[in-house]
């Protein structure tokens, strides 16, 4: 792998850098949730269910989080009570 094709993590703790690759594979995530949220704006005041509607959506948002979360795999930070420097 070459720095060209490296993305720097993000800058919060945990977040490391990602290959082109991961990158492009969360960004058509991305966009598939995109989609998926804008067909559900679409139902609002459609006549279904609202309360089923949001636990609906907010559970599409949580599984396009975990699988983003499995592709580039956030690592758990040390805390300065463990002798680790602050976040």
């Amino acid at each position: 792998m070459t720095m060209s094709d490296q993305h720097h993590g993000l800058p919060v703790a945990g977040y490391r850098p990602q290959n082109d690759a991961n990158v492009a594979l969360v960004n058509e995530h991305k966009a598939m949730e995109e989609r998926i949220l804008r067909h559900l704006d679409q139902l609002r005041g459609t006549g279904v269910d609202e309360r089923w509607l949001s636990i609906g959506r907010t559970a599409i948002e949580q599984g396009f989080m975990a699988v983003n979360r499995s592709v580039f795999q956030p690592a758990r930070v040390p805390l300065p009570e463990d002798g680790g420097p602050a976040v």
